[in-house]
């Protein structure tokens, strides 16, 4: 019995392949869906004549096929008899030898139902034209919202809403593990940046001697690490102590910018407002200033001037300076009095301005800039305290710099250890230094700038025994700076 199978993604598709083989008449016995698509069974019609007489119905086959309904019932007959599991001998110990078992009981037959191509194509039709308005009213229809569920479980129970307090303690809980777990990492990560930071150190002393002693001694002196770090690396590791110490003197000045003479201040006159922090000086260096330039022009052409009404006794102590002088002091409490006030002193050679001391990181400093740069053609000159820390004096320049920014005078430089935070901050920012006040005096203690005693000055504060860097300090030094 030639039973032939058919297999297509879609019964459309299985159908044409049994037509193009077997026919139009071939009779379909059997068709059912599997994986992948659609599995057909199917005898070529000339095959019902050929089929074993091993029943009645197959013995009147040849008769049957004379008719469609015939051909179909052989057909299923023999489907059936093809079907059916043969008989199996039965294996005994006993001495009669193999016997075989009873003949099954003959059932009545029944023929399965056989389905023309044409039923086939129509029934996958209709089921498609089902699912077809099955779509459009679901797309009709409005979604019904679904209860929320726990992530990845299917049927659970509804959770808590997202205000519950069980839910907000979850929160917290973690929250407060994660801040743990942030901690640990930093904790870790610093560990391992000491440790590397340590290893490199170890290395550069075995390979440069001479430079990682300076690098140690520009950071204790008070040098940022970024600079120094700068320095160093264009000195030669051969060098021995006193060259590379003078070749980092040699670049460190070539890099500070200062006044040679009184001639780029005193003699070029203009209007100056003496700016910073407070308690760093600048009433002091205003009065001194003037004073030179009284030395050098007279009275007559010089002019100060005060904006600082919030300090108790400041007013007074500028006219006390004024009257010693010789020179008009005048009070500005905004823009617009400070700009009638410098239209008023056109004509003298020098006019000096006392600002309002105030902190850095107040607000109120970028308005003290728009007023100065609003009044006229005001060049600043910021107060650096050389007692202050690096840091701070970086945060200085930033926020007194800008448009307008002339330079800086270091103050304070006799209570001062080192003064290579402020050179530190000079040389980064690029300020040019026009004075050095190293006490109280009006105006013997101002000075101009000298560019070696001022690199001198800052490495004399190194090798102190209260202060002296370990070797291993420096690594760790290091190590913050990169971490920072």
């Amino acid at each position: 019995m030639d039973v032939k199978r058919y297999f297509a993604p879609t019964a459309r598709e299985a159908l044409r392949q049994l037509k193009q083989e077997l026919g139009a008449d071939a009779i379909v016995l059997a068709n059912r869906s599997v994986e992948g698509g659609v599995e057909i069974l199917a005898l070529p019609a000339d095959a019902v004549g050929a089929l074993p007489g091993g029943s009645s119905a197959a013995a009147t086959a040849p008769r049957q096929a004379e008719s469609a309904g015939g051909r179909k019932r052989a057909a299923a007959a023999a489907y059936a008899q093809a079907s059916a599991p043969e008989e199996e001998p039965v294996v005994t110990l006993s001495s009669r030898g193999p016997q075989r078992r009873s003949a099954p009981e003959i059932k009545p037959f029944a023929p399965p139902r056989m389905e023309t191509p044409e039923y086939v194509v129509r029934k996958e039709e209709e089921e498609a034209e089902r699912i077809r308005r099955a779509m459009e009213a679901a797309r009709k229809e409005p979604p019904v919202p679904e209860p929320l569920r726990e992530p990845g479980w299917f049927g659970a129970a509804p959770v808590e809403p997202p205000s519950s307090p069980a839910l907000e303690g979850r929160i917290e809980a973690l929250q407060e593990q994660n801040a743990v777990l942030a901690r640990q990492l930093g904790k870790i990560q610093e560990m391992i940046e000491r440790q590397l930071a340590g290893f490199a150190w170890n290395e550069a002393v075995r390979k440069a001697p001479a430079r990682a002693r300076l690098l140690g001694e520009m950071l204790e002196a008070g040098f940022s690490p970024a600079l120094a770090r700068e320095v160093c690396d264009r000195i030669e590791a051969t060098e021995d102590w006193d060259a590379a110490r003078e070749a980092a003197m040699a670049r460190l000045g070539a890099r500070l910018e200062v006044v040679g003479s009184d001639d780029d201040l005193i003699d070029r006159g203009g209007v100056y407002a003496i700016v910073g922090p407070t308690g760093v000086g600048k009433t002091t260096t205003t009065a001194k200033i003037a004073a030179r330039c009284v030395v050098r022009h007279g009275a007559a052409r010089v002019a100060l001037i005060t904006t600082d009404g919030y300090r108790i006794g400041a007013h007074e102590q500028l006219r006390i300076y004024g009257r010693i002088l010789g020179v008009p002091v005048f009070a500005a409490r905004d823009a617009n009095d400070l700009r009638a006030t410098l239209g008023e002193l056109r004509g003298r050679h020098m006019v000096l301005i006392d600002t309002i001391g105030m902190s850095q990181r107040d607000k109120a400093v970028t308005e003290q800039v728009a007023m100065l740069m609003g009044a006229g053609p005001v060049r600043r000159l910021v107060c650096l305290n050389a007692t202050s820390r690096g840091d701070t004096l970086d945060d200085v320049a930033r926020a007194f710099g800008g448009e307008g920014l002339a330079g800086c005078i270091f103050t304070k430089v006799d209570e001062a250890a080192t003064i290579a935070a402020a050179l530190d901050v000079a040389i980064r920012h690029r300020l040019r230094v026009h004075y050095v006040a190293n006490g109280q005096r009006v105006p013997e203690d101002l000075h101009l700038p000298n560019r070696a005693w001022l690199l001198q000055r800052a490495f004399r504060g190194a090798g102190s025994e209260r202060v002296t860097m370990a070797a291993d300090e420096a690594a760790l030094w290091l190590a913050a700076a990169v971490g920072a």
